[in-house]
C-alpha cells in the first residue's frame, strides 16, 4: 500500500506542472504498466484530481483546472518558496491578502520538516526588505506570526513579552482572539488575564511568544470585529495634526504612493483629496513632495507657513 501511494504522489507531482504527458511516457517514469498508470489515475481523480486523459496511439494524460483546490503536492524547493511568497504576503506587501497569507503560512510551516524550516529560516535572516515609497517601519518575524496565528486558531493561551511605545518591557498573558493586519502593522487582539481587559498589541513590538497548552473558551469581543476593535483604539490615541491638501493628481497615483499614510478621495479624474493625522508637520511636507504634484493645502494653516520656511532655506542653499 505504501508503494502505491508513494507512486500515486509522483504521479501528482508529474501531472501538476500541467504538461501533456504521454502514457508510455508517465509508464516509463513510474516503472508501471498501462493498465497500472491507469488505476493510478482512476485513484487521482477519485481524490478530486481533474485529470484528463485522450486515447488512441497518442493518448496520454493532463491535469486540468479543477472546481475545488484538493491537497497539493509540492517538492522541497517548491515548498520553501511558497513559504516565502506567503511571508510577502503577510507582511502586507499585496493589499488584502495579508490575514489570508498568515493563515496559509501557519499551515504551510506547521507541516514543514525540521531541515525545510531551517532553510527557510536562514533565508529570511539573510535578506533585506527595502521601499521606495517611505520610511522603514519595524518588521514583523514571520515566526511570530505563525506562531501567534495557532493559538488564535487553536484558542490556546499565549505568553510574551511586550515592549510598549514608551519603552517599557512587561510579561503578558494572554488569550489570543485574533490577528489583524491594518496600516501595513500586524496587531494581535486580546484578552489580558492579568489586566482583565481586552488590550491589542503591535506584533512587531512582540517577543518570545509561547504556547502554554492551556485551552479556553473564547469571550465575546466588546466590538463588532477585531479589526473595529483595533481601529478604535487607534483613534483614542492623541494626534498632533490633522492634516487635508487637494492635489493634483489623480487618486490612484497619490494613493499607490503615500497611501498607507493617508486617506485619499477623488474628487475627479485629474485631482484627489487627502488626509493624513501625522505627529509631525515635517512629516506631511515630506509626504507632499514624494506626490511630484501641485497641491493646495487645506488645513492647518501653520503647515502653509511651514513649507514657505523650507522653500526659503531650499532657496538659500541653491543659491
Amino acid at each position: 500500500m505504501a508503494n502505491t501511494s508513494s507512486r500515486t504522489l509522483r504521479l501528482l507531482s508529474l501531472l501538476q506542472t500541467h504538461r501533456y504527458w504521454s502514457g508510455t511516457e508517465l509508464a516509463d517514469r513510474l516503472g508501471v504498466s498501462a493498465r497500472t498508470l491507469r488505476r493510478d489515475v482512476d485513484r487521482l481523480r477519485e481524490l478530486g484530481y481533474p485529470v484528463q486523459a485522450q486515447r488512441g496511439v497518442d493518448g496520454g494524460y493532463q491535469l486540468a483546472a479543477g472546481a475545488a483546490l484538493p491537497p497539493l503536492v509540492v517538492d522541497d524547493e517548491e515548498a520553501v518558496a511558497l513559504a516565502i511568497g506567503l511571508q510577502s504576503a503577510a507582511q502586507g506587501a499585496v493589499e488584502g491578502v495579508a490575514e489570508a497569507g498568515v493563515r496559509a503560512l501557519a499551515k504551510v510551516v506547521q507541516v514543514m520538516p525540521a531541515r525545510l524550516r531551517r532553510r527557510l529560516e536562514a533565508l529570511r535572516a539573510m535578506t533585506v526588505s527595502a521601499s521606495w515609497t517611505g520610511p522603514a517601519r519595524p518588521g514583523v518575524d514571520p515566526g511570530v506570526l505563525t506562531a501567534v496565528a495557532l493559538t488564535c486558531r487553536d484558542s490556546e493561551r499565549l505568553r510574551f513579552s511586550y515592549t510598549a511605545a514608551g519603552g517599557a518591557r512587561t510579561d503578558r498573558h494572554v488569550e489570543p482572539h485574533r490577528l489583524v493586519s491594518l496600516g501595513r502593522r500586524w496587531y494581535l487582539v486580546a484578552y489580558d488575564l492579568t489586566r482583565h481587559d481586552w488590550r491589542s498589541f503591535r506584533v512587531d513590538r512582540l517577543e518570545a511568544p509561547q504556547a502554554t497548552g492551556a485551552r479556553f473558551r473564547p469571550r465575546p469581543l466588546p466590538a463588532a470585529d477585531a479589526a473595529e476593535f483595533v481601529r478604535a483604539g487607534l483613534d483614542q490615541q492623541p494626534r498632533n495634526y490633522r492634516v487635508e491638501a487637494l492635489v493634483d493628481a489623480p487618486a490612484p497615483s497619490v494613493r499607490d504612493k503615500i497611501g498607507q499614510w493617508c486617506t485619499v478621495e477623488e474628487v475627479d479624474a485629474g485631482r484627489c483629496r487627502l488626509h493624513m493625522t501625522p505627529d509631525s508637520l515635517d512629516w506631511a511636507i515630506l509626504a507632499l513632495g514624494v506626490l511630484g504634484a501641485d497641491f493646495r493645502v487645506l488645513h492647518p494653516p501653520e503647515l502653509t507657513d511651514q513649507i514657505h520656511s523650507w522653500g526659503a532655506r531650499f532657496t538659500r542653499c541653491s543659491a
